[in-house]
């Protein structure tokens, strides 16, 4: 199941003490208890807003042992929305305490990616970013279901099975059903797939902003947040306070159809950055060209590699795939920082040293394996997306030919599909406040996506990050702006030259670094 992610597919700690004993409590805002609490409850730290009572909890960090200060709520939902009465799924959710004494009303909340992040899990990685928000507003993160600690949807005998089979030359479509259909059999144990889209992600976040007491939202979404964060503004529009969509997924959009040319596109663009460089044309020639003869000669014939595995330093012994290597590629080509490694690690793969290759392709791989729930991945493709994939005759002169779209048709051959309101894919036309952040060299979701949604939008802005990839609103002054944009609510007066400062990381001539 993980082979689908890598193909689709991306912390303030705070003084307990001092949340607990701040003289306004967590929600100066909030209008009275909405209930009186029980004695044994009244001995506990508590803040109630709404009809939810939080208290302080400890995030923990994926694959660290640091925690994050927070404050946390019970908060559950029908798994069918449609049948309140029957399955009921715990949400995680949690919240960051505003700096502010008396914080805003209307809360921030970071809706994460994937399809199949976890808000909460990745929130240490937009922490920084997400900062200056909280000045003046609590963050609130909401596990969507299916992911971190939301009824995560999952089928580790069946992922495990699939890990232990000798790697295959090519696509197989009768072993990815037969693969499909066990993890299904044992998702199907606990949860029922279909109710695990963004039409049922949204049904949850309108609940939560109820039992909330109705305060407005301020949505940051990140790539496939994006689209949750522009169906919730579909949905219920009174909710939506201001809208910021960093490397945005229009309604439109029919997910992975446009993902191999666009990864061309952008690898093209950052290995021109090689060319027009002396040192790094001297050293590698064209990377492109590189590439596909690396990719090539894996085709013919896939070498046995040995390396120290990255995490834990033990020999590790890997076929090295052209799936690997194209995995590995596209994965790298969304950070302008990993993106200036790919020169020379294609270069030394080349040249017969597969070691450095293979050990960011186990890295990388690891983290991705952490971050995204890509069962959970397919409950949403698979009933918003895969009816209206096309076979692009474009695409067989790419590096990632159809293999998204082959996968994409096995696995929902055989995964259960949800339902799907009519205007979907209908653009978002809306007069709310909107600022789309997009990366020049974004090989997912380009800017021209960005210009798309645009036309639509009577007070939406766009911000373009130069030289960056995938995911920018951590990106140089991105923060700064955000920050203002939500407090001022004036998109297309907002003073951006500070981005003016932003430029692509220079390609490594070597694993030290750039020439200096």
């Amino acid at each position: 199941m993980k082979r689908r992610a890598r193909v689709v597919a991306l912390a303030l700690s705070l003084a307990l003490a001092a949340l607990v004993s701040g003289r306004h409590g967590l929600f100066a805002h909030a209008h009275g208890s909405g209930g009186a609490m029980s004695p044994a409850a009244a001995t506990v730290p508590h803040d109630r807003l709404g009809t939810l009572d939080f208290t302080p909890c400890e995030l923990k960090q994926p694959s660290s042992g640091e925690t994050t200060a927070a404050w946390c709520a019970p908060f559950e939902v029908p798994e069918n929305p449609a049948a309140p009465a029957g399955r009921r799924i715990a949400l995680r959710l949690a919240l960051i305490r505003s700096r502010a004494a008396r914080p805003e009303p209307d809360p921030v909340v970071f809706i994460a990616g994937g399809p199949g992040q976890s808000a909460v899990d990745s929130y240490p990685q937009v922490a920084q970013a997400l900062a200056p928000l909280r000045q003046h507003r609590n963050l609130l993160l909401l596990d969507q279901r299916g992911t971190g600690g939301s009824a995560a949807l999952g089928c580790p005998r069946a992922e495990k099975a699939a890990e232990g089979r000798a790697p295959q030359s090519g696509f197989d479509a009768a072993q990815v059903k037969a693969d499909t259909e066990a993890c299904l059999a044992e998702v199907e144990q606990h949860a029922d797939p279909r109710f695990y889209t963004t039409t049922d992600a949204v049904s949850d976040l309108i609940a939560l902003r109820k039992a909330l007491g109705a305060p407005k939202f301020d949505l940051v979404g990140v790539s496939y947040g994006t689209r949750v964060a522009q169906q919730y503004a579909l949905r219920d529009p009174d909710g939506v306070r201001s809208l910021v969509l960093d490397s945005v997924v229009p309604n439109t959009l029919v997910l992975g159809q446009d993902f191999a040319r666009n990864l061309d596109e952008a690898l093209r663009s950052d290995f021109a950055l090689c060319g027009g460089t002396p040192e790094c044309a001297k050293a590698f020639g064209d990377p492109w060209t590189n590439l596909l003869r690396l990719r090539d000669r894996l085709k013919a014939s896939a070498p046995m590699v040995s390396f120290p595995d990255p995490a834990t330093f033990a020999p590790t012994t890997r076929a090295l795939t052209t799936g690997r290597l194209l995995d590995t590629v596209r994965l790298f080509a969304y950070s302008p920082m990993t993106a200036a490694l790919l020169p020379t690690t294609i270069h030394a793969a080349l040249a017969g040293d597969y070691a450095p290759l293979m050990g960011q392709s186990a890295l990388i791989q690891r983290q991705l394996g952490d971050a995204i729930d890509d069962v959970m991945g397919m409950s949403v493709v698979c009933s918003e997306d895969a009816g209206l994939l096309e076979t692009d005759p474009r695409d067989a002169a790419t590096l990632l030919g159809a293999i998204f779209q082959q996968q994409t048709a096995a696995q929902c051959a055989v995964w259960p599909h949800g339902a799907l309101p009519a205007d979907f894919h209908a653009p978002l036309k809306s007069a709310l406040p909107v600022l789309i952040l997009e990366g020049q060299y974004d090989p997912v979701t380009p800017p021209r996506y960005g210009y798309e949604m645009l036309k639509t939008l009577s007070d939406g802005r766009l911000l373009i990050a130069k030289g960056q990839g995938h995911n920018v609103v951590g990106a140089g002054c991105m923060p700064r702006l955000v920050a203002r944009f939500v407090k001022d609510l004036e998109p297309k007066t907002l003073d951006a030259r500070c981005l003016d400062s932003l430029g692509p990381t220079p390609p490594f001539v070597n694993f030290n670094g750039a020439a200096p």
